[in-house]
């Protein structure tokens, strides 16, 4: 079964990473997200769950307002023919349902499938705002905290530098 949220709060709670945690009505795009939030402070996180030609399978989290092209991203991390994963795979492998992806399900990938990627200037902030697996809700916590449950899930992230990436999306 995949973690739920009192299953996730209980981990933190665990391992003293403090977070906070803020209720909301289900949110499934970065505008409604914007629309709903006011001034909560932080980064939020846009999230893509994509797999390769030859079937890896990669997680994406970025600044909710990257403007990105796949196949920039994939010369970035020498990946072949991204596209989205279906929400069978998602369901799968993270745990979670389109709309709620977020770097946090790879506590549901205990056999570490998937690779994660993560916007290198997105991770020099303070605060991130994500999903705590579902939709409903937004937790707060420190990048370092972050990177922690990477850690402790056995996830090596690697980090793109996303400014690199837009700049050539938009000179496109």
């Amino acid at each position: 079964m995949p973690w739920t949220e009192a299953d996730l709060l209980a981990f933190l709670a665990e391992h003293d990473i403090p977070v906070s945690l803020h209720r909301h009505p289900p949110l499934r795009t970065v505008e409604e997200s914007q629309a709903l939030r006011g001034a909560q402070p932080g980064t939020h996180c846009k999230n893509m769950f994509l797999k390769s030609k030859k079937g890896e399978l990669v997680l994406v989290t970025c600044e909710e307002s990257r403007q990105i092209r796949i196949r920039d991203l994939e010369k970035a991390i020498g990946a072949r023919k991204l596209s989205f994963a279906s929400a069978e795979r998602l369901m799968e492998h993270l745990g979670v349902s389109p709309g709620a992806v977020t770097p946090l399900a790879v506590l549901n990938d205990t056999d570490r499938a998937v690779r994660v990627i993560l916007d290198a200037q997105m991770m020099q902030a303070d605060v991130l705002n994500c999903h705590p697996l579902h939709n409903e809700a937004t937790v707060a916590m420190s990048t370092s905290n972050l990177m922690r449950i990477f850690a402790l899930t056995g996830h090596s992230p690697e980090t793109v530098d996303f400014d690199a990436l837009e700049a050539a999306a938009l000179a496109a």
